[in-house]
């Protein structure tokens, strides 16, 4: 069944070619397979290669963008929906809302709050869709390591760590979401 899958990413045009190269494969891989890319409709950075990639294989695409950021240049105009919001806060909830799937490439601090805001919500149950950290080139090692340290020192249960997937191969992660069935989170509180 095809699936919408939001992957969350950079805006940055100042990282390794590496970095470009793998989200271009991450959005061709998602066309592929007759999947809809979900994306923060940026024409920039490591969002703009999964566009791209996803545009080449055939996707269609869905890009959500703050108001802020919808100049030319930045947006990504061959969008087959383009969704403008008035701040980052709806368009993180609309992202969320037109997924079935989330997926977090290497990225900064808006990748950063994005992933862990979407892990939180399926903590507490507003949703269960599959959640994949693509640890490309060991990016999120450290954060990986603050995770266990919270496990390690109790401020989150070692359970919490089924609510997401961390892999470093594209075939692995869309194994993942192909086989993806989802499960009962434990409670926060007891």
């Amino acid at each position: 069944m095809n699936k919408s899958i939001c992957v969350y990413s950079s805006s940055s045009e100042k990282l390794d070619k590496k970095y470009y190269d793998i989200a271009e494969k991450v959005g061709e891989r998602i066309g592929q397979r007759g999947d809809t890319l979900v994306f923060g409709a940026g024409m920039v950075g490591t969002m703009g290669a999964t566009a791209r990639g996803a545009k080449k294989a055939g996707a269609k695409i869905i890009g959500v963008i703050p108001e802020v950021l919808n100049c030319k240049g930045i947006v990504y105009e061959e969008c087959d929906e383009l969704y403008i919001t008035p701040e980052m806060r709806s368009r993180k909830r609309m992202l969320d809302e037109k997924s079935d799937v989330l997926i977090t490439l290497p990225g900064g601090f808006g990748t950063l709050e994005e992933v862990l805001e979407v892990i939180t919500s399926k903590q507490l149950g507003y949703h269960s869709k599959p959640i994949i950290i693509f640890n490309f080139n060991g990016y999120y090692d450290c954060l990986l390591g603050q995770f266990e340290e919270s496990y390690k020192q109790n401020f989150a249960k070692v359970a919490f760590s089924s609510l997401y997937y961390v892999t470093d191969d594209i075939d692995d992660m869309f194994r993942y979401i192909d086989e993806y069935k989802p499960g009962a989170v434990e409670d926060k509180w007891s």
